[in-house]
C-alpha cells in the first residue's frame, strides 16, 4: 500500500517515535489519527492530523476510537501498533542496604502487560473487526515490538508483552489472511525518545556500547522500517530488528 491510500491509525502517536511516525505519514500523503493519554502533548502535533485521547488498556475506548477515527478519516485500512510504557526492574532482588527480598510488584506488572500487550491486542481486534465489518481491503497492522523480546535483564514485563506481540504478529496474520489484512511488526532497539532519555544514564552508555554502529538510533531510523512494512504487501507475519547490530 502506498503512504497516500492509508487512512491510519497511530496508537502513543503525541511524543517520540509514535509523533515522528503520524507526521512522516501525513507528508507522505496518509490521513492520520492519532491516540494517545497525553493531550498535552497531542495539541502539539502538526495541523491536519486528527488526534484525540486513547487508553489502550480500556478495551470500550478502543472500539470508540476507532469509530471516531473511520469517521474523522473517512474510513480505516492501517494501524500502527506503537503505543507501550515501561516499568522496568528486576523480578527479584535483594536489598543491598537491608538483604531484604524485593519483587517486581503487581502493578508494575500489570501495567505494562495492560498496555504493552492487551492494549495492543484490543486495538488490533477493533481496528481489523471495522476492516471487516466494512468489507475493507487491503489492510495492514503493523505491530511495534522490541528487540528485548528475545529477553532482557529487568524487563520480565516488557520482554512478556513484547515477544507475545511478535508471537501474535503470526497468529493474526495466518487469521486475518481471508479478510485482506496483513499483521507485521518492527522491533526497534534502543532508540533516543522521551521514554529512553529517562533511563539512568550509566545503563544507558552501557546499552550504547553494545552497539556495532556505534550510536543510539533515532526515531526516523525506525520510521524507514515502519514505512517498509507498511508499503511491501508481500511483507506479511513477520517481525524486523532495526538495533543497530546491538547484541545483549
Amino acid at each position: 500500500m502506498k503512504l497516500q491510500d492509508l487512512k491510519i491509525i497511530v496508537t502513543g502517536g503525541a511524543s517520540g517515535m509514535g509523533a515522528c511516525f503520524a507526521q512522516r505519514l501525513a507528508e507522505g500523503g496518509a490521513k492520520v489519527a492519532v491516540g494517545d493519554r497525553n493531550t498535552d502533548m497531542l495539541a502539539e502535533l502538526a495541523p491536519g492530523i486528527a488526534r484525540r485521547r486513547l487508553d489502550v488498556s480500556d478495551p470500550a475506548d478502543c472500539d470508540a476510537f476507532v469509530a471516531w477515527a473511520a469517521s474523522e478519516l473517512g474510513g480505516l485500512n492501517g494501524l500502527v501498533n506503537n503505543a507501550g510504557i515501561l516499568r522496568d526492574g528486576l523480578l527479584v532482588k535483594k536489598d543491598r542496604e537491608t538483604g531484604a527480598i524485593v519483587k517486581l510488584s503487581r502493578d508494575d506488572w500489570n501495567a505494562v502487560i495492560g498496555v504493552n500487550l492487551s492494549g495492543a491486542t484490543f486495538m488490533a481486534q477493533s481496528v481489523v473487526a471495522h476492516m471487516v465489518s466494512t468489507g475493507t481491503r487491503p489492510g495492514v497492522v503493523v505491530n511495534v515490538s522490541s528487540i528485548s523480546r528475545h529477553g532482557n535483564r529487568g524487563q520480565s514485563n516488557y520482554v512478556a508483552a513484547k515477544a507475545a506481540l511478535a508471537a501474535n504478529t503470526v497468529t493474526w496474520a495466518r487469521e486475518w489472511a481471508p479478510f485482506g489484512v496483513r499483521a507485521c511488526a518492527v522491533a526497534p532497539g534502543m532508540v533516543d525518545t522521551p521514554m529512553t532519555r529517562g533511563m539512568n544514564q550509566k545503563a544507558r552508555d552501557a546499552v550504547i556500547a553494545q552497539i556495532p554502529v556505534g550510536r543510539i538510533g533515532s526515531p526516523d531510523d525506525i520510521w524507514t522500517a515502519i514505512r517498509f512494512a507498511l508499503e511491501c504487501d508481500y511483507f506479511n507475519a513477520r517481525t524486523v530488528d532495526v538495533d543497530g547490530g546491538h547484541s545483549f
